[in-house]
């Protein structure tokens, strides 16, 4: 028997030689498959920018990833039906009718293990350098077998437009600003984002989701001067204010006539005979710029570093004024006002020793979310009071309590129609309002 095979392995040496070919270039193809529809886009511009030009070639092939994976495959195939029919017939000469059973079984295992599972695990454990390493190789089979994998998946895509599934649409099931979010949300959670960081970045993705009215000083707590007012009133509440920029208002104080600015009125008192008896505010103050309420946080940044100013006054859709908005404010949306992840230090928020946080109603959602890293919803409403009262779908009285999302809201103070403080803890039945 031994003799019988060494003379057929003399015989047929450039067969079996032709099979393990086969199976190299099938690995080949799976590998190739795996790395380059999992290599990072990102990194291969990167790399493309600073001068690679291997990056450049595996950018060009993933353009159209319908078309690689579909050369690819017929790549695959082909190799893998011409070596299992060599195999056959090798085996088919050897072992006679029952080499088509021994083929099945041989071709199976090679092909599992050496041209799927082995290059694939391979492939997908560095998939970036793997696919630099083999775009040089794949790039003129994609040239050559490219417009057979055309047809073929135009045909594909005939029939399944018969049973009404429709692939000509290119629109990703997911937006940029989506896919970008989850990869930051996934490296946070594997450790290699830290919190500070992530919420610096999802602030710059919010700020075109988030409107100026959901970061907005409201008029009710708006600092602003009155015209009328005695100048020397007037210059003292500029100097005490801790801000910069106030807004100046003429009989209402929905009428804003113009907005004061520190440094100005100190040119203004830096003039010889002028005094702040009678310095007209009214001459020193810059023109107002009125912005919708329903601007987005994106284009109103847009807009204050093209006009190179830092505040604007919000108005409704009837022109009633509804608060103002700082180029600081947009800001903090980004790189927010915590010093510690760890630590409570948001205005309106403190810590008691019982666990429970004792906030202002004014409070905003997104502040205490990024403070004390809960996900409060705050799609309707803006503040925590507004929460209670949209989930409450009342005003509540004091000391009323209610449980939802995981917390127990408890109203502490209310003036008038408007929530001033609450006190929140953690809640044991979840979901429940009450």
């Amino acid at each position: 028997m031994t003799d019988v095979i060494l003379a057929f392995l003399a015989d047929y040496w450039l067969s079996l030689l032709s099979v393990i070919c086969l199976l190299v270039i099938s690995a080949f193809f799976s590998g190739s498959e795996t790395a380059l529809t999992a290599a990072s886009r990102s990194r291969m511009h990167t790399l493309e920018n600073n001068g690679d030009e291997r990056a450049g070639i595996v950018n060009n092939l993933i353009e159209r990833r319908d078309r690689l994976i579909g050369t690819l495959l017929i790549g695959n195939n082909l190799v893998n039906i011409l070596a299992s029919s060599l195999t056959t017939s090798l085996l088919i000469g050897l072992f006679g009718d029952s080499g088509v059973a021994i083929a099945t079984v041989a071709m199976t295992v090679l092909l599992v293990i050496f041209s799927e599972v082995l290059p694939k695990s391979w492939a997908i454990a560095s998939p970036d350098r793997f696919a630099l390493a083999v775009a040089p190789l794949v790039r003129p089979f994609v040239v050559v077998v490219g417009p057979i994998s055309s047809l073929v998946n135009a045909i594909v895509r005939r029939i399944l437009h018969l049973f009404g599934v429709n692939l000509s649409s290119d629109l990703p099931m997911l937006s940029a600003h989506e896919e970008l979010r989850g990869a930051v949300n996934l490296l946070h959670r594997e450790g290699s984002v830290i919190k500070a960081d992530l919420d610096r970045l999802g602030g710059v993705l919010d700020l075109g989701e988030l409107e100026v009215s959901d970061i907005m000083i409201h008029r009710t707590s708006m600092r602003a001067i009155n015209a009328d007012d005695p100048p020397e009133t007037c210059v003292r509440e500029i100097l005490e204010s801790p801000f910069t920029r106030l807004p100046l208002w003429r009989g209402s104080a929905d009428n804003i006539i113009g907005v004061v600015h520190s440094k100005d009125l100190l040119r203004a008192l830096a003039e010889p005979n002028v005094e702040p008896e009678t310095l007209d505010i009214v001459k020193i103050a810059q023109k107002p710029w009125f912005v919708p309420d329903s601007t987005n946080l994106k284009d109103q940044l847009n807009a204050f570093l093209r006009r190179k100013l830092h505040l604007a006054i919000v108005v409704d859709e009837y022109g009633q004024v509804q608060g103002l908005v700082t180029l600081e404010d947009i800001l903090e949306e980004i790189v927010g006002d915590i010093a510690d992840e760890h630590d409570i230090d948001i205005q309106g928020v403190r810590q008691e020793a019982d666990g429970s946080i004792v906030v202002d109603g004014s409070v905003p959602i997104r502040d205490l979310n990024r403070a004390l890293d809960w996900s409060l919803p705050d799609e309707e409403a803006t503040t925590v009071a507004g929460l209670v009262i949209h989930e409450s779908k009342s005003i509540p009285e004091e000391r009323q309590a209610f449980t939802f999302y995981g917390k127990r809201f408890t109203v502490m103070k209310r003036v008038k129609n408007r929530i001033t403080k609450l006190r929140i803890r953690a809640a044991e039945d979840e979901g429940q309002v009450g």
